[in-house]
Order: C-alpha cells, then structure tokens, then sequence
C-alpha cells in the first residue's frame, strides 16, 4: 500500500512506487516532492490504478462557503469581463492567473472563487493596507469572522488573508490547512523567498490577481509552475470609459535650466564614456545589475556609476518640474492628486514647497492612514508620494496623477495609472509626465509607457514636445 502525507512542506510517499516530481530520500527512507505536486501526484495514482492511503490535506475546519456567502446579502452582480475570468480559471482546473486592471474589481472576482471553491482559503497580499482591505471585505461578503496572519497577529481561520512576509515564514506549518491559494498582486510571488509559499503548500486550487502580469527581470514566467500561468487578460483600453473611468495623458516636456544642463552633461559624459570604453551595452535591467555589482570592485565603474546618478538626480529634480507641477496644481485646484516621484528626497522637497502631505516608507502606519482618510474625504486635495503606494490603495475620488520621475518600470506605470481609473460619475482621469526633456529620462518615460497600447498611450498628448536624448542607459 502507498502511503502519502505532508511534512513541513513537502510530501513523503512511502511504498514501492515511483510518482512524478518525486526523488528518494535517505533520511525518511521514503520518496519525497514539494508539496506543490500533491494535486499531480494524486492524479497519476488515480489514472494508474495504484491504490493509496492519502493523509496529505489537513483542512480547517470549514462552514459551507458558498451558502454564507448567498445569505450574507452582499453577493454582487459580476461584469462580463469577471464572469469570463471565473469561467477560464474554471476550465484550467481551478489554477491560473487572471490580468485584470486596477479598479476592475479583482476582489470580487477573488470572493467569487472562494465562494465557489467552498474550501478553507488563504488569501496573500503584500502589504497591511491590502490585508485590512481584503479582510473588511471577506466579512461583508461571508458575514464571519476573517482569519489574519500579519501584523503581529496569527489566527487561522476557514478564510484567511496573511501578508507575504508571514505566509512565507508560515509556510511549511500552514501548507495542507487550506485548498485554496488566492495570491493577490501576484506578480510578488516568483521572488525568490515568497515562491515557497507556493511551493510548500498542497492546496489544488490557485489564483492568481494582478494588474500587471511581466516582471522586468523575467521570473513571471514562474508564475506557470507556481499558480498555472495566465488564463485571462483584460487591458485598460478595453475597459477604459466604460468600467474603468475615461483616461488621458499628457506629456510635459520641461528644459533644464542652463546651469542644470552644463551640470547634466559633465556627468553623464563621464557614464557614456565609461560604456563606450569598456564596450559595455546596456539592453536590460539585468545588464545595469551587472555594472553595479562591478563597480564594487572596480573604482573605475563605481566612478561611471555615480556619475549617473548624479546626472539623474539633475534631471528627476530639475527647477522647471517644480515650475510645471505648480502650473498643473493651480489648473487642477479642484480636483484631487496624486504625485508620484521617485526617490524621497523629492517626495519631502514638493511636500515642503507646496504644503502638501507626503507618504513614504517611513511614515508610519497611522499617520499615513489619517493622511489618507483626509485626502478620500477632501480634507487635503493632493498627497505625494515616492513608491509606497503604487498599489492597493482605493480612493475613487482621485482623477489626477503626475508622475514626476519614476523608472522606466512598466509595472509601476500600469499601477500609477490605476490609482486614478476608478469609476465615478462624470469623472476623466488625466495622468501627466512631466520628463526633463534631452536627457535620459525622455528613454525612460518611452518604454515604460510600452505597457499601454499605442493609441491609449498616445491619447490626449498632443500637447508635449516631442522628446529627444534617449538613450539605452536610462535604466
């Protein structure tokens, strides 16, 4: 007789039979897998014949999901598109990742596999704002108590949302307690400590949510072995004007001044000569990684290195942004907004100059949300921040954002965006860019705008300068 059950992540399969995914382990004098293949493993036992004791899952203790949910008075009606997105997952076994864009309602497509699933779900996000978020609504929608493993709290319960720093540090403890996986901005999970959340866990079902499904350095293409890869994608120009609020943007070209640009040009001569010397040929991320990990030993590339930066601070922190953002701020005076730049030095020199509350990684946790609370009611008409809140922050009063400098991240980009798309009457969103123009930060703001179809990036920018000094080292 075979006999299956999970340890600390992983399964032992004791018997004279060899399953998939399986190698031998001398220690347990047993076959041994990541618990990740449970479902696979099971599957070829069943089509072979091979009878089997199965003592993997250990499930929580679970009511009937999809009845609370029907009793609880909050089962909204799904759209077309979450309709079609259920459906996929559905065919696919219940695994995948479904691409949908911020404010699309990706939550309730979750709620909606949990229901349907009727099986103890532990639903990951990557923050504690997205965890309170996801929490109050899981109650609403099943009117019970929710389950919480974050923020110094570890409660188990038939519905759970954990933070991915817990559920990782949790992982080979929880890995059979639950048959549903929902991992929220899914495209966290490939990092190289969060996918044992994944790998250490025997649930069959997984889902997948995410607005932005690519990673610059290439791991989405874990997300196929981790949760079954995408089965449905929505873009933003598809949904735009009709779920998602009508959208603009507008490109602002602003000239250094020419102080700034003597100072511009110095430094990053020095970087241009430094590649052209040593051949080097910047075409990714992964070629920039490269040169920083050198420049720890070689104080020519940390030379070219800072010289970089310095000539990309010239540019992310040039005079005529500021000119320009206040120029937008008075056009704007009504309407509520979101800066976004990229380093916190910027974030703390707008906030300054302009008396407007900031948010950074250092703010803690209850300032931020009463800074947030105020700018939802109206209280304060504009917030700027540096990358805190690129996602999971839901304030459908916000039409306005600006981009101030920023990567050339189209992740980020797509995620900026969806903090002004949330339907509301009447409501246009305008996204502004305002890009030092001549120097790298015109190649920047090309590709990263490479996450919208052309003719939604291009909508409403017939105003800007066409832009010139891109470079492959605006990285």
């Amino acid at each position: 007789m075979v006999r299956i059950r999970f340890k600390q992540g992983t399964l032992l399969i004791e018997g004279s039979v060899r399953v998939p995914n399986a190698v031998w382990d001398e220690r347990s004098k047993s076959f041994r897998a990541p618990a990740m293949h449970y479902r696979d493993i099971t599957n070829y036992l069943d089509n072979s014949g091979i009878d089997y004791e199965d003592n993997v899952l250990d499930l929580l203790p679970c009511p009937d999901l999809q009845a609370a949910y029907s009793a609880s008075g909050k089962k909204l009606k799904l759209r077309d598109y979450q309709a079609e997105a259920l459906v996929s997952w559905g065919e696919n076994e219940k695994k995948g990742v479904l691409v949908l864009p911020t404010g699309s309602g990706k939550t309730l497509v979750g709620i909606r596999a949990i229901a349907g699933c009727n099986t103890p779900a532990l639903v990951m996000v990557p923050t504690l704002d997205l965890l309170e978020q996801w929490k109050k609504q899981l109650e609403e929608a099943f009117s019970m108590e929710i389950g919480k493993l974050g923020g110094g709290e570890k409660k188990l319960l038939p519905i759970t949302v954990s933070t991915y720093d817990s559920a990782y540090i949790h992982a080979g403890a929880i890995g059979n307690k639950f048959g549903l996986l929902v991992f929220d901005e899914v495209h966290h999970l490939p990092a190289a400590g969060y996918r044992s959340i994944a790998e250490f866990s025997a649930a069959p079902y997984r889902l997948g949510l995410t607005a932005t499904y690519e990673r610059e350095d290439g791991l989405h293409t874990e997300l196929s072995r981790l949760v079954g890869g995408k089965v449905y994608e929505k873009k933003v120009s598809e949904l735009a004007g009709g779920h998602l609020a009508p959208y603009r943007i507008e490109k602002v070209n602003v000239a250094l001044t020419d102080e700034e640009r003597e100072a511009y040009e110095e430094h990053y001569s020095v970087f241009l000569n430094y590649l052209k010397k040593t051949g080097i040929i910047m075409k990714s991320p992964q070629d920039f990684q490269k040169l920083v990990m050198k420049s720890g030993r070689n104080p020519q590339a940390r030379k070219a290195l800072l010289a970089r930066n310095a000539a990309r601070d010239l540019a992310f922190n040039s005079a005529s942004k500021l000119e320009k953002l206040a120029e937008i701020l008075r056009e704007h005076r009504e309407d509520r907004v979101f800066i976004f730049t990229e380093h916190n030095r910027l974030v703390h020199r707008i906030s300054q100059k302009f008396l407007i509350p900031a948010i950074t990684y250092r703010t803690p946790v209850k300032e931020r949300n009463a800074v947030l609370d105020r700018f939802k009611n109206g209280t304060y008409r504009a917030v700027v921040t540096s990358r805190v809140l690129d996602e999971g922050i839901d304030v459908p009063e916000a039409s306005v954002g600006i981009i101030m400098s920023g990567t050339g991240s189209k992740r980020a980009y797509v995620q900026r965006l969806g903090r002004i798309l949330r339907k509301k009457e009447g409501k246009e969103a305008v996204l502004y860019e305002i890009i030092a123009a001549e120097t790298s930060e015109t190649g920047t703001a090309r590709r990263r705008k490479e996450a919208l179809p052309a003719a939604a990036a291009g909508k409403g920018s017939g105003k800007a300068k066409k832009s010139g000094g891109e470079s492959p080292a605006d990285l």
